[in-house]
């Protein structure tokens, strides 16, 4: 099993990157790797409880993600299982770190129990359209001169 490790810094605090990672509403504006839409969320946000995230890719072909939240720490880490529906079998594991630094928050995202090298790029690539589609919202939020990545 591999692993992948991403990180970006994000122009918001903590608490608010926490929501639009946790609120169906808001992950619907930013989720999905780059030319995918999202197109549904569902998050009951509690250990134990499931949620379900819908991505429509440029073809018209939909992949729903899934799985059940195993810890939360408002508003600095969650884990929680992840599946590409309807395979349940052999959940992959991501941790997502909230981490203040000054007016901005890191971002960490550690996903685990990834099946092959692949599969594990595939994901790397997601995350980044993810970080992207999460600057944009909150870069578009924050008044000021404009911000340029590293």
């Amino acid at each position: 099993m591999l692993s992948l490790v991403a990180r970006r810094m994000i122009p918001a605090t903590p608490d608010q990157v926490f929501r639009a990672w946790t609120d169906a509403g808001e992950l619907q504006k930013w989720f999905g790797p780059k030319g995918v839409s999202c197109i549904g969320a569902e998050v009951d946000l509690r250990v134990g409880g499931r949620y379900r995230i819908g991505n429509q890719f440029t073809d018209g072909r939909v992949v729903w993600i899934a799985g059940e939240f195993e810890r939360i720490e408002r508003p600095r880490e969650l884990v929680y299982t992840w599946n590409i529906e309807p395979d349940f079998a052999k959940p992959e594991r991501v941790v997502v770190r909230f981490e203040q630094r000054g007016a901005d928050t890191e971002v960490v995202v550690v996903h685990e129990r990834i099946p092959d090298a692949a599969i594990r790029d595939r994901h790397a690539e997601g995350w980044d359209g993810c970080f992207d589609g999460l600057e944009r919202l909150f870069s578009a939020s924050r008044p000021g001169p404009s911000r340029s990545a590293d």
